[in-house]
């Protein structure tokens, strides 16, 4: 048996109370079995494997200066409704909680199409979690919020020398903006950070949902969108996808709904990669860029891990090309013109 106690670049040593005071409350002791970090790279929290009596479990330690009280109220909900791991520990002052660890087993991407959106449902169904500030939106809704943390972000784009076109991005950003309609009816539990599949763990049996620091009510085609952006390659999967989400066969609206979403979702993850991996640096757009589909099959597979400049400027620009190619397709015209159309009649019968 040992105590927890790490090198103070990993986690500050005054933060060593918290963790004892979370271990003593959770299981009497501070003495482990084993502690292994599993996180490296990530540079708001701190996410260790930690083994306790001879049992596993997840010891997080946040690091990020805002308040956790969204984040870990959200985690209770979803975990009290078994879609989340089951919480032993949540310290909303000590930004530490304590979960179970789940053993995963890899899940295929066509097992994914249906037990996702499955999953989704569940948790769109949930009581509405709470709201957040705009700033804190890390999803591609962030670009539909007018105000001052997007007219920054803009404001960043035009400036930068990271796109290619940037005046025709920002133009079809606010066509794209304007066609997505604002539903009261889709607002709903987000977990808002599902583009990345190591929050999806499988356990053979069902799927549990992780790391809900950016969850919050949101829009339900973001989690649909992002999701399906990894997983979806053809219109059949599309339909396969929505018919296990609203548990029959998906109309136009949704079909064209999910379809802007999705649109939204490449522009917004383009933008944010593509500023990330450039770090102020002219990119080379005369490099080949992957296959889109092979990079989410990767993504997916965790073979591609967004961990260095170089893996995060592949990602966003197949996300660029991705949008690019559907950018004047008939699909894109029609499901813009449908869902205006439906949203403004939505709008007279109000």
């Amino acid at each position: 048996m040992k105590n927890f106690k790490v090198a103070t670049d990993i986690v500050p040593e005054e933060r060593q109370t918290a963790i004892d005071r979370a271990l003593h409350e959770t299981f009497s002791t501070t003495e482990l079995d084993s502690f292994q970090r599993i996180t490296i790279g990530n540079m708001t929290s701190r996410v260790f494997r930690i083994v306790v009596n001879g049992s596993t479990y997840i010891l997080k330690i946040i690091l990020r200066k805002d308040d956790p009280t969204c984040h870990f109220n959200c985690m209770n909900v979803a975990a009290k409704a078994g879609l989340a791991p089951r919480v032993l520990y949540a310290n909303i002052e000590d930004k530490v909680c304590i979960t179970d660890f789940v053993n995963t087993i890899p899940l295929s991407a066509d097992a994914a199409l249906t037990r996702i959106p499955q999953t989704l449902r569940q948790l769109h169904a949930l009581p509405l979690f709470p709201n957040r500030a705009p700033h804190l939106n890390t999803t591609f809704t962030f670009l539909l919020n007018e105000g001052p943390a997007l007219d920054a972000f803009i404001e960043r784009i035009q400036a930068a020398s990271f796109l290619p076109d940037r005046a025709g991005f920002v133009a079809r950003l606010g066509e794209l903006s304007a066609a997505f309609p604002r539903e009261d009816s889709d607002i709903v539990s987000s977990h808002n950070d599902l583009f990345k599949p190591d929050n999806v763990l499988f356990d053979g049996r069902q799927i549990w949902l992780v790391d809900w620091e950016a969850a919050f009510r949101n829009d339900r085609y973001v989690d649909l969108a992002v999701v399906a952006n990894m997983i979806v390659t053809t219109e059949a999967e599309e339909s396969t996808f929505l018919q296990e989400y609203f548990g029959a066969p998906p109309n136009v609206y949704q079909r064209a709904r999910l379809f802007l979403a999705r649109q939204l979702a490449h522009m917004f993850y383009a933008a944010a990669f593509l500023m990330l991996g450039s770090i102020g640096k002219p990119i080379d757009w005369a490099e080949p860029i992957p296959a889109y589909a092979d990079v989410q099959r990767r993504f997916w597979s965790s073979e591609l891990a967004l961990n260095d400049h170089e893996s995060k400027l592949v990602f966003g620009k197949t996300h660029l090309k991705r949008f690019q190619d559907n950018l004047d397709t008939p699909r894109l015209a029609q499901a813009m013109k449908f869902v205006s159309a439906s949203a403004a009649k939505r709008g007279a019968l109000d």
